[in-house]
């Protein structure tokens, strides 16, 4: 049996009342109508079903399970030892025979997919704003796609579903879903993201749409600005104008000047301080730096943001040259580097 309170203490008391001090999610636990108690209490504490497994004990007899050979089998190298990765009984491995084939593509990107009718679903359960841009933190907030990688590629399943114009900013986009969103009333933009710059915008601490190499373009704000937002903003102003005009001087001096360069590279980290300051972010958005994804973002039929570099007559490719107008003709040495300065990526 349990060993019991002494007798002195298992004696008949007054009704107590419950003390003033006592916290009060001990007050369901008290039992003031019955003041006996055994000390039996530890004797029935238990920790919950399933919250830890127990260790299996193998070779203990044939009722454990595990006995006599502890799962193992009979004889063998199984049972007596380890078989290696691979092995084959002795004889050539059929790897060796054959050989491997196929290859391991470096330079594929995984791609959340995501369909047209999911948008429109979720635009119908009031789980994303139609009226504001779309970006990869408004899909991952509300849940509409999973865990992002490389980034998010919009596909054309379901466009006959869409009925609500959307403004959507995304990694890539197919031509068939560009064309069902701009059928509409809608806009696709496609940019590039890094999977650390992913992380950084689903933390909130980089701006999903703006970096150094695209157009600016504003978010929708619902809340009112106050007078010291407005002074700050005048400041940024005066400090956006005055980068202006010190990156005009020193874009027209980077022929053949190498101080001159340095000066721009100077301008344009003050200005990217500047903006990066203005957006209330942390980190700044990175722009691509391999001719593939440069030339894809260069692409207007992609929809890419880098679209406006390419001026008319030109292609997204970075090997494009202007055609000389003559034959023959010999520049001086200031115009050829010239011509390498305008092609340069950065």
């Amino acid at each position: 049996m349990p060993p019991q309170l002494p007798l002195s203490l298992r004696l008949p008391l007054r009704p107590r009342t419950i003390p003033s001090i006592l916290p009060s999610f001990l007050i369901p636990c008290l039992n003031l109508s019955n003041p006996h108690r055994h000390a039996s209490i530890l004797s029935s504490l238990s920790d919950n079903p399933l919250a830890y497994h127990k260790k299996i004990r193998r070779g203990r007899g044939p009722s454990s399970g595990k006995g006599k050979t502890s799962g193992r089998g009979h004889k063998g190298q199984k049972q007596h030892g380890k078989v290696p990765r691979g092995f084959q009984g002795g004889q050539t491995p059929l790897e060796i025979v054959h050989g491997t084939r196929g290859f391991v593509n470096v330079f594929s990107v995984d791609m959340q997919p995501l369909n047209l009718s999911r948008i429109q679903s979720w635009i119908d359960q009031g789980r994303i704003d139609p009226s504001r841009p779309i970006t990869i933190k408004e899909l991952s907030d509300s849940n509409c796609v999973g865990k992002i990688k490389d980034g998010v590629k919009l596909l054309a399943d379901g466009a006959q579903e869409l009925r609500t114009p959307i403004n959507i900013i995304i990694s890539r986009a197919s031509k068939s879903a560009i064309a069902a969103v701009e059928k509409i009333g809608g806009s696709v933009m496609t940019r590039f993201y890094t999977p650390f710059a992913i992380q950084r915008i689903l933390r909130g601490t980089t701006d999903p749409i703006n970096s150094l190499r695209s157009e600016r373009i504003m978010m929708q704000e619902d809340e009112e600005e106050g007078e010291e937002d407005d002074d700050d903003d005048e400041e940024y102003e005066d400090d956006d104008e005055d980068a202006a005009a010190s990156r005009e001087a020193g874009s027209k001096a980077l022929v053949g000047d190498a101080v001159a360069t340095s000066e721009a590279r100077t301008i344009t980290s003050a200005v990217a301080a500047v903006q990066l300051r203005r957006s209330g972010f942390r980190h700044r958005l990175p722009d691509p730096t391999s001719r593939k994804d440069i030339e894809y973002y260069r692409d207007p039929t992609h929809r890419g943001y880098l679209s406006h570099l390419v001026t008319e007559g030109q292609t997204p490719s970075l090997f494009f040259k202007i055609p000389r107008a003559g034959k023959g003709v010999v520049g001086t040495r200031a115009v050829a580097k010239a011509a390498v300065g305008e092609n340069r990526i950065w």
